[in-house]
């Protein structure tokens, strides 16, 4: 039983929000919502401090893998997302992916008395614990449905707001049907390996993104559009969507072959982002993928990937190259140089490819790419100017 006096709580509440909006610029509305609602009163048997700490919790763990069924998200990442969400009062909002309902709970803070807001679960213990935490926290008015999210909740449609707090590979066509015109959509998406939080505008039969971040969520159930590769005796994974080709066959012994490296010209200091790499690289390149690179190939002497669970790799044939970091110590700001490892019969072109996607980062850090969805089967004029990926529901179109 908790028994930290509720001041108390309020000012670990506050000293959360505090931190929060040291990071980035919260709106007001989201603030004061974060600043409202008990956390820790949808997470029972926590030790409040913990539940103002700027972490997530897991709820519910999958015995069958290795993340958690449902997550309560870190704090900072739940702030970023209402802030690209933008709901107003009066809104009608969905959320696919109930959670604690903390999430749901700060939504109704936002939309008012006059908006209306349908959270949906697929898993009934989440929904369960969802409904009980918003009944117990005053927010009753909250519609709690146990449904698969793919689905939504056409019953409350349409929506002027919807928001996935689980990681989708695709944009089912049944969203597209329940958002309103104009309306906006904020989920974390999934291509190529790397995942974002994306902020879409309904624009007839086009979503067009107003601005991403990287997050990483627990994946949908239901979705299954990415593939896996075990290299280097199940040492070594290779992650890649289902319309890349790649032969899993031509890379079984790619890693016994000889090591090129190649070094970039961009530099970053120990604290600095480089995920935009990744992201621009898949602006104009298909053979885009994500590595990972367990200990016990590090042990046999595999290159280190500068991240080893998940760096942007390029795989061609039977051969791949991904990102690496060497620290120099010649510049101290910025001490670590980026390059690439390439191995198999074109490992050093695919290595000098990647280089050049540093170089061509590192040359405008900041620019992100200009992304538009449609839905699939539709008119896909305007979209051959970009990079097209095409999904089983969707096709995604990125430019620079």
């Amino acid at each position: 039983m908790n028994h930290t006096p509720a001041l108390s709580l309020a000012k670990l509440r506050d000293q959360l929000v505090d931190q929060i909006a040291a990071g980035r610029a919260l709106p007001g509305s989201v603030e004061r919502a974060m600043r409202t609602v008990a956390r820790d009163q949808h997470l029972p048997g926590l030790d409040p401090a913990k539940a103002y700490t700027d972490e997530a919790v897991s709820i519910k763990d999958n015995p069958g893998g290795p993340l958690p069924l449902s997550l309560a998200s870190v704090p900072s990442i739940v702030a970023m997302m209402l802030a690209q969400l933008d709901a107003q009062p009066g809104d009608r909002v969905l959320e696919v992916g109930a959670g604690t309902g903390y999430n749901a709970a700060l939504l109704a803070e936002i939309v008012g008395r006059d908006g209306k807001v349908t959270t949906v679960d697929i898993d009934s213990d989440v929904a369960l614990h969802a409904r009980a935490a918003l009944n117990r926290t005053g927010y009753e008015d909250v519609t709690v449905i146990e449904r698969d999210g793919l689905l939504g909740a056409p019953e409350n449609a349409p929506y002027d707001r919807m928001i996935a707090t689980v990681g989708l590979w695709d944009v089912p066509h049944t969203w597209w049907e329940q958002l309103a015109e104009g309306g906006r959509l904020v989920l974390p998406l999934r291509w190529r390996g790397q995942t974002r939080s994306v902020a879409l505008i309904r624009r007839g039969d086009t979503l067009v993104c107003e601005g991403m971040e990287l997050c990483g969520f627990v994946p949908i159930i239901g979705q299954d559009g990415e593939r896996t590769a075990e290299l280097a005796d199940k040492t070594i994974r290779l992650h890649y969507d289902q319309d890349q080709q790649v032969d899993s066959g031509l890379l079984r012994d790619v890693f016994a072959t000889p090591l090129v490296e190649v070094q970039s010209q961009a530099r970053v200091g120990s604290e600095e982002p480089f995920d935009g790499i990744w992201l621009r690289a898949t602006v104009t390149d298909d053979t885009v993928c994500r590595l990972e690179v367990t200990s016990e190939a590090l042990e046999t002497g595999v290159r280190r990937p500068a991240i080893p669970v998940r760096s942007p790799a390029l795989v061609a044939g039977g051969s791949l190259a991904y990102l690496i970091l060497e620290r120099e110590d010649a510049d101290p700001e910025r001490p670590w140089r980026l390059g690439a490892a390439g191995y198999g019969p074109d490992g050093l072109h695919l290595a000098r490819k990647l280089a050049e996607h540093i170089d061509a980062w590192s040359a405008a850090r900041d620019a992100v790419p200009a992304l538009t969805i449609r839905p699939a089967g539709a008119d896909r004029d305007g979209l051959s100017e970009g990079r097209v990926i095409v999904k089983s529901e969707s096709v995604l179109a990125l430019s620079v």
